[in-house]
C-alpha cells in the first residue's frame, strides 16, 4: 500500500522523515517494502505555485500490509496507525482551514432518483446509491499527483474521485453513467446462466451462476466487488451519474475473481473484509469531493439498502491476562490510550474492560487479539524475557514429529536433499499416479497447474528431478515428507525419494556407475530400520513403475510402501531428459503407524562367548529372492543363528542356465556359553536341507 507523507498530513502531523516513520511502524507489524522520492504533491485548494519552494520533493511509502488487515489498506487506516505510534491526534480528511474537502452530511432515504433492490443479503449486506448532475473533465492537478503516487492512473474527475475514496478510505465505490441503466433501477442478484458481459478492460465475459452482479431492470452492469461494465461506465458525454457505495460477501468477490481471472483493488480489499458502516462515509466523501472539485453535485439524497445490520462486537479484555501473556502488567492509562487510539470504545469492569470493537477491524475476534494491539503499540522491545507461567505440565510431542526427524536424519545421512513441493497439482501429473475416480479436483484452482490435490508426493519430486537436471545437475536424490490426497481415504502422511545419477562419486579406487535397483533398495532398507519395523520385499507390479523392476514393501502381510523404477514416459512428461532412469519409493506412514507395533530401543551387552561361521554355496533359481532363502534359513535354524549375510553371487560357466550359485555366510552364537562344532555342523545341516527341500537348492 503506497501512502504519500502529504496525504497522510491531512489526518495527522506526522513527526520525523520517511525513514522515521518506515523504521517505528516496521517494530508495529507493518514491513516497509520501500522508500520512493517524488515531485512536490500539491496539497487541495492550492496551486502548484503555492507550494513553498524549500519543499522540492515529497515521499511515498510502500507499506506491506497482511492480508487481516484490509482497514489498513487506506491512507486513513495507516495514519490512525501512525497516530497511535507516535501519540498524536487524528483528524478527518480535509479538515485543514481553507480545504473545502469535510465530509458531507447526506440524507439517508428508502427511495430516490434510483431504486435498489437486493436479491440476496447474504451476498451484499449493504447498498448506497446517490445520483448526481456533473461534468466530465480532467481532475485537479492535487488529485492526479496523488492518485499517481499512490499507484493510480488518472482518468476524469469522476472516475478520479471513486478512485481517490479508494486509497483514502480504504472503501471501493463506482460510478455508473445514469443514461445506460434501464428502468433507473439497480438490482443486486446472481448472474443468470450464460450471462454475458463486456468488463471496463474491454473483455466479453461469461458469468457463472454462482457470480454476483450489479444490474438494472434488464441485464448486468458490473461485476459487484470486482469491475464495472464497460456499457456503462463514465464516458465525456455523461451528465449524471449513479455512485455506487456497498459491501460485498468476502467469499463471493474471492470465488468470482479468481474465477474470471481478475485482481483489482476492489477486490483486493472486499475479498479480505470491507465495513458496511464506511459505505456510508466512502459515500458522504465522494459527494463533498464531487461539490469540491467542482465536478458536480449530487441530488440531495441517498438511496441505503441495508438489509443485515453490522453492529460492533463487545470483548471483555482483564489486566490479569495481559500480564500473563506479555509476561509483564502494562499501565491501565497505556491500554487505554492505545486501544482509544486505535478506535476502540472502553469501558472500565472490575478485571479490566469491555471493549467494544469497531466493525472495521475484521481481525479483532478475541481477547488474546487486543492483547496483540496493546503489545504491538507499547512496543515487544519493552517486554521483559521472563518464562511463561505453567498452570499443568505440557502435552507430551506427538510421536510423528520424532518420527519425522528421525527420517530427515537417516535420509540426509544418505546423502539425499529434503524438497518441499505444492500439495496442488496439474491433473497431467496426478493422473498417472492414481485412477480418475480417486483424484480429489480443486473447486477454485489458481490455475490449471493447480487443479487437484496430489494423489502422491512424488509428482512433486519427479518435477524438481526435471528442474534441476534442466540446471545441469547430474546426481539427483531428492526427499519429502508431506501429505497426499485420495478420494475415499483422504489425507494420508507420505515420505517419499526421488534419486537419479550416479550411485557413487567418481574416484580414483573405480568408475562410477548409475544408481540401479537394489541401490533404491538399499535406501529402502534404511527407511524400516528408521521406522523401526520388520518387513519382508516381494516381487510387486504398479502401473507408474517399471515392471521387473518394483518391490512392494510388506510388514505382517501389509502393504507399507512400493519402490522402483519410474516408467520413462512418466519421467518424460515431466521434464526429465531421455535416457535418465529414476528410481522412487513412497511409504505411507499412516499405515506404518497403524500396523507396525515396534519394540523399545534396547542396549545389549557385548557378546562374552566367540561366534562361529559357516560358509554355505548353493545352486537355486535365478528368479528366487533373496528374501526368501533368508526366511527359509532362519525359520530352519536354532536360536543361536545371529546373522545370515549373502557374500557371493555367481552366473556363468559350470553354473546351468536358469540358476545361479549363492553364498551365504551363516553366523552363530550362544549368550551362556561356547558353541561345540558338532552343534554348529548339525544346524548348518538343518539349513541346507530345508533349502533343497523347500527350493531345491543344490550345495556346491
Amino acid at each position: 500500500m503506497k501512502i504519500p507523507l502529504s496525504w497522510l498530513r491531512d489526518f495527522v502531523d506526522v513527526p520525523g522523515t520517511a525513514d522515521e516513520i518506515a523504521r517505528t511502524m516496521s517494530v508495529r507489524g507493518f514491513a516497509v517494502e520501500g522508500i520512493e522520492r517524488v515531485a512536490a504533491i500539491p496539497r487541495p485548494g492550492r496551486a502548484q505555485a503555492e507550494v513553498p519552494t524549500a519543499v522540492d520533493d515529497d515521499a511515498v511509502i510502500d507499506f506491506e500490509v497482511t492480508a487481516n488487515r484490509p482497514d489498513c489498506m487506506s491512507v486513513a487506516g495507516m495514519a490512525r496507525e501512525i497516530a497511535t505510534a507516535f501519540t498524536l491526534p487524528l483528524r478527518e480528511p480535509g479538515a485543514a482551514p481553507g480545504d473545502g474537502l469535510v465530509l458531507a452530511e447526506l440524507a439517508r432515504v428508502d427511495r430516490g432518483d434510483i431504486e435498489v433492490l437486493i436479491e440476496d443479503p447474504d451476498l451484499c449486506a449493504r447498498y448506497m446509491g446517490a445520483v448526481a448532475r456533473v461534468g466530465v473533465a480532467p481532475s485537479p492537478d492535487w488529485m492526479q499527483a496523488r492518485l499517481r503516487a499512490g499507484g493510480v492512473r488518472p482518468i476524469s474527475n469522476i472516475v478520479d474521485i471513486t478512485n481517490y475514496v479508494l486509497l483514502e478510505l480504504g472503501h471501493p465505490m463506482h460510478a455508473f453513467d445514469l443514461r445506460a441503466l434501464q428502468g433507473a433501477q439497480i438490482r443486486v442478484r446472481s448472474a443468470r446462466q450464460g450471462e454475458t458481459l463486456r468488463t471496463l478492460d474491454g473483455q466479453n465475459r461469461t458469468l457463472g451462476s454462482t457470480a454476483l452482479v450489479i444490474a438494472d431492470a434488464a441485464r448486468a452492469v458490473a461485476v459487484a466487488g470486482v469491475m464495472g461494465g464497460a456499457d456503462s461506465e463514465v464516458v465525456d458525454s455523461t451528465t449524471a451519474i449513479v455512485f455506487e457505495s456497498a459491501c460485498f460477501n468476502p467469499l463471493s468477490v474471492r470465488r468470482t475473481s479468481r474465477r474470471m481471472g481478475l485482481k483489482t483493488e476492489a477486490s483486493m480489499r472486499f475479498e479480505r473484509g470491507a465495513d458496511p458502516n464506511l459505505a456510508s462515509v466512502a459515500m458522504a466523501r465522494a459527494c463533498a469531493l464531487l461539490d469540491a472539485t467542482g465536478a458536480g453535485r449530487a441530488g440531495g439524497t441517498v438511496v441505503d439498502a441495508y438489509p443485515l445490520r453490522a453492529d460492533p462486537s463487545l470483548v471483555t479484555l482483564r489486566r490479569e491476562r495481559i500480564s500473563a501473556l506479555l509476561g509483564a502488567p502494562i499501565p491501565d492509562v497505556d491500554v487505554a490510550r492505545i486501544l482509544t487510539a486505535l478506535g476502540f470504545a472502553l469501558e472500565p469492569t472490575p478485571a479490566g474492560w469491555a471493549v467494544t470493537v469497531p466493525t472495521r477491524r475484521v481481525d479483532v475476534l478475541r481477547e488474546v487479539d487486543l492483547i496483540e494491539e496493546v503489545a504491538r503499540h507499547h512496543g515487544f522491545d519493552r517486554l521483559p524475557v521472563t518464562f511463561p507461567i505453567l498452570a499443568a505440565a505440557p502435552a507430551a510431542p506427538d510421536p510423528r514429529i520424532a518420527q519425522v526427524r528421525g527420517l530427515r536424519t537417516v535420509l540426509t545421512g544418505a546423502g539425499f536433499s529434503e524438497a518441499v513441493t505444492f500439495g496442488f497439482i496439474e491433473e497431467a501429473a496426478a493422473a498417472p499416479f492414481a485412477a480418475e475416480g480417486d483424484l480429489v479436483p480443486i473447486s477454485n484452482p489458481l490455475s490449471a497447474t493447480f487443479g487437484v490435490l496430489r494423489p502422491s508426493v512424488l509428482p512433486g519430486l519427479v518435477g524438481a528431478v526435471a528442474h534441476n537436471r534442466r540446471r545441469e545437475r547430474r546426481d539427483i536424490r531428492l526427499f519429502e515428507v508431506g501429505n497426499r490426497f485420495l478420494r475415499g481415504r483422504g489425507e494420508r502422511r507420505a515420505v517419499a525419494c526421488a534419486w537419479t545419477g550416479a550411485a557413487v562419486g567418481d574416484h580414483w579406487g573405480g568408475g562410477a556407475r548409475d544408481v540401479d535397483f537394489f541401490d533404491i533398495k538399499g535406501i529402502v532398507e534404511r527407511l524400516c530400520e528408521a521406522l523401526r519395523v520388520q518387513v519382508h520385499v516381494v516381487p510387486h507390479r504398479e502401473e507408474w513403475l517399471v515392471n521387473g523392476q518394483t518391490g512392494a514393501v510388506l510388514h505382517e502381510g501389509v502393504p507399507m510402501g512400493v519402490f522402483g523404477q519410474l516408467r520413462p514416459s512418466i519421467a518424460d512428461a515431466r521434464g526429465v531428459p531421455e535416457g535418465d532412469a529414476v528410481y522412487v519409493i513412497e511409504f505411507d506412514l499412516d499405515t506404518v503407524d497403524a500396523s507396525a507395533h515396534s519394540a523399545p530401543v534396547a542396549v545389549t551387552p557385548l557378546p562374552r562367548f566367540p561366534s562361529v561361521t559357516r560358509d554355505v554355496s548353493i545352486l537355486v533359481d535365478d528368479t528366487l529372492p533373496a528374501e526368501e532363502v533368508r526366511r527359509t534359513i532362519r525359520a530352519a535354524a536354532p536360536a543361536s543363528l545371529a546373522s545370515v549375510r549373502e557374500f557371493d553371487r555367481y552366473q556363468g560357466k559350470g553354473v546351468p542356465d536358469g540358476r545361479v550359485s549363492l553364498s551365504v555366510r551363516l553366523t552363530f552364537r550362544s549368550a551362556e556359553r561356547t558353541l561345540t562344532d558338532a552343534e554348529v555342523q548339525s544346524a548348518a545341516h538343518a539349513i541346507v536341507t530345508a533349502l533343497v527341500n523347500k527350493h531345491g537348492a543344490v550345495q556346491r
